[in-house]
């Protein structure tokens, strides 16, 4: 039997809490900045909670520059939804670079 460790340790609490996760991987968020701060999601979910954050699918009725996501505790402003996907671009973009500049220093793990 294998036993947990920190280092084996599942990000998650229960069976319940793990399909949750895997099925609404965006709920417990309470800001965009949390969906860019953790460090469990990759960069494609982090991209994918936060556009499905900023689709129409989240308007609040009457007031289009918000969007509540479901299982958040109230509804954020768009442009900081749209702030955080730019951050991630960004951070992207330099990384992009960055590997860029290894690979052709030739600094390239391997």
């Amino acid at each position: 039997m294998l036993q947990t460790t920190s280092q084996t340790k599942p990000p998650f609490e229960g069976i319940g809490d793990a399909l949750s996760r895997l099925l609404r991987p965006a709920i417990g968020f309470q800001h965009p900045d949390d969906v860019v701060k953790d460090p469990d999601l990759r960069l494609d979910e982090k991209r994918a909670i936060l556009s499905s954050w900023a689709s129409d699918a989240c308007t609040v009725t009457d007031q289009p520059h918000l969007r509540w996501l479901l299982g958040s505790p109230e509804p954020v402003p768009l442009f900081e939804v749209l702030d955080a996907l730019d951050r991630l671009e960004r951070r992207q973009r330099a990384l992009n670079r960055w590997r860029g500049l290894e690979a052709t220093t030739g600094m390239a793990e391997g």
